[in-house]
């Protein structure tokens, strides 16, 4: 009996994770038959990291204490992370318009299987991003050692299911892609500003310390200036809290962004 029982959570388990990895190469081959998407994953980092940082660093980088181009090439890493997995996170409304979302919440599995398999898949056009901000950072003369890119590599998937969580709340109460779009821009603008992407917070106080500290792109950001700058005079200026902190943040965001969005998602879908 308990074999029995054994065998049928490792064949729920392995329907669950082949229903992720489905939905995730569904979408990373739909990114590619559109190659507007993927030029737009290397042109937004020119905007972003080029013209807003590079204005930045020439006009506010003296007097800081620390290397201001390195702390904004790893701010925009992650930030262009958040943008790109919720930008792409956007084609659920697609999907709902041509009832596949539908379709696949018919199937026999659970609901978050789903909702992560679109997370990841919309991950892939994000890590396309970061390439572009890297070659817009060797052209601005920052750079950032191998092995510390490695780190944010490795990181990157776990930032962009915090962002793709965050955005399925949005998702999940909108239906219509331009106003998913909009939506989506709301969230990911200020957390750009508020949480130290491209500006040092840690002298917030008031309102805007709590909306830092509310916004999961913060303890991501964080982390990974954890990593990048451990074992450096910089630490301590470029860090603010432990990285275990961060890392428990991050991950008690995620899961209530993603019980929520989800949920949200299941009942629009439902109630059609």
């Amino acid at each position: 009996m308990s074999e029995m029982t054994l065998t049928r959570k490792n064949s729920r388990v392995f329907r669950e994770l082949n229903t992720t990895l489905t939905v995730m190469a569904r979408d990373i081959t739909l990114l590619f038959k559109s190659p507007g998407s993927l030029i737009m994953s290397l042109v937004m980092p020119l905007i972003m990291m080029g013209m807003i940082g590079g204005n930045l660093m020439q006009n506010m980088a003296g007097g800081l204490g620390f290397d201001f181009g390195g702390f904004m090439l790893v701010g925009m890493l992650v930030n262009m992370l958040f943008m790109m997995v919720s930008m792409n996170m956007t084609s659920l409304v697609d999907d709902h318009e041509t009832d596949f979302n539908q379709e696949m919440l018919v199937s026999p599995v659970s609901r978050y299987s789903l909702v992560i398999g679109k997370i990841l898949g919309a991950t892939f056009g994000a890590i396309v991003s970061m390439a572009g901000t890297l070659i817009v950072g060797v052209i601005m003369g920052i750079t950032l050692p191998g092995g510390k890119l490695l780190l944010i590599l490795a990181l990157a998937p776990l930032f962009c299911l915090s962002g793709g969580a965050l955005a399925m709340i949005m998702i999940g109460l909108i239906k219509s892609k331009k106003t998913a779009n909009m939506a989506v821009m709301l969230i990911t603008m200020p957390q750009m500003f508020l949480s130290g992407a491209i500006i040092p917070i840690n002298q917030s106080s008031g309102v805007l310390m709590v909306l830092s500290r509310l916004m999961p792109m913060t303890y991501c950001l964080d982390l990974a200036r954890a990593v990048v700058y451990a074992g450096s005079p910089e630490y301590d200026s470029m860090v603010m809290f432990n990285p275990v902190i961060n890392f428990t943040a991050i991950t008690v965001l995620t899961v209530a962004c993603l019980i929520i969005g989800t949920f949200f998602y299941a009942r629009s879908e439902k109630n059609r």
